[in-house]
């Protein structure tokens, strides 16, 4: 008999709202003459729709293949509390994420590569197929919140950019810009913030490059036009609003990396036996609800992503 085994983070597709009620509740406002961003979703991502000409693309059908095993968070706790240092080194700084300039913006992509080149976000966008995922997040900080972002796979961006088999790790790297965004005038930090993958890790089928949330283009504050979301690392590795990914023979090292590299490393990936070293990573709080809960082993992705570092004895894979 075959007997399947369902994921840590599964549950039924029952639980998350039906997509038929809302997208019924979105054609009733946008009937009734209403804002359907403004009036269902906080300013910080009503904003975002309306500088953004792919915002008629969402929101995305879901892909139910990735569902929770939790309510999703609520987009007015999502958004209010959030880690961009470019524009502060506190959570509270959605309010100054709103000086990002989100359009023109421009994606190269080169490096070990077959042709480099570069495209307006918009031309990227329009080249993928969009889904909604719902994901976990898991903060190195101890606290986590699940989001249904919209996107598409990292391996599409691969695919398109055909590396060379040289090409071993994707580098990334966000704008820089220290008029529009202050805390990058800081000359301690070593910007602009730049992160890695393997070349396997970003064509693993979770690695999921964000364009939106909540149904409508993701808010600035959030990492505005593009970002990377990996459920299985903790947050950090989820590089926010990036304008370049470079495949490359060498591992780069990582923004976090490079500042504290006793307590960040490369690898990033969750573990609650492994603490911090300043502080346990054996449960986490759930952003909007004060509960704590145990974290899981890769946030409860392991089926699907544990394979990737089997050969690794040596490294810190948790760090």
């Amino acid at each position: 008999m075959l007997i399947r085994r369902k994921p840590g983070w599964w549950m039924p597709e029952s639980a998350a709202t039906p997509r038929d009620v809302f997208l019924n509740r979105r054609a009733f406002m946008a009937a009734s003459g209403v804002s359907i961003a403004g009036a269902l979703l906080p300013a910080g991502i009503a904003r975002a729709a309306g500088e953004d000409p792919t915002a008629v693309l969402y929101p995305a059908a879901r892909n139910t293949a990735f569902t929770l095993d939790r309510e999703i968070t609520p987009a007015k706790f999502n958004l209010a509390f959030n880690n961009f240092y470019e524009f502060g080194s506190h959570k509270q700084i959605s309010k100054a994420a709103q000086a990002l300039k989100i359009r023109p913006w421009e994606v190269k992509i080169d490096g070990a590569v077959e042709q480099e080149m570069t495209l307006g976000i918009d031309e990227l966008i329009r080249k993928m197929t969009l889904e909604e995922r719902l994901y976990r997040h898991r903060c190195v900080e101890a606290w986590s919140m699940a989001v249904p972002w919209t996107g598409f796979p990292f391996a599409k961006l691969v695919e398109l950019a055909r590396p060379l088999s040289t090409a071993k790790y994707v580098r990334m790297e966000t704008f820089q810009d220290p008029a529009m965004a202050p805390g990058q005038k800081q000359s301690w930090y070593p910007w602009p913030y730049v992160e890695g993958l393997t070349i396997e890790e970003a064509t693993n089928d979770l690695a999921f490059l964000v364009t939106g949330a909540y149904g409508e283009p993701v808010a600035k504050q959030m990492g505005a036009p593009l970002r990377l979301a990996t459920p299985w690392k903790y947050g950090f590795k989820s590089i926010k609003s990036i304008v370049r990914f470079s495949f490359t023979e060498e591992r780069p090292q990582s923004f976090w990396e490079e500042i504290l590299p006793s307590e960040y490393g490369f690898w990033a990936n969750v573990n609650p036996e492994v603490p911090h070293a300043r502080w346990s990573q054996a449960s986490e709080e759930v952003l909007g609800t004060g509960e704590k809960v145990p974290t899981l082993l890769y946030n409860g992705y392991g089926e699907q992503v544990a394979s990737l570092y089997s050969n690794l004895e040596g490294e810190s894979l948790y760090m």
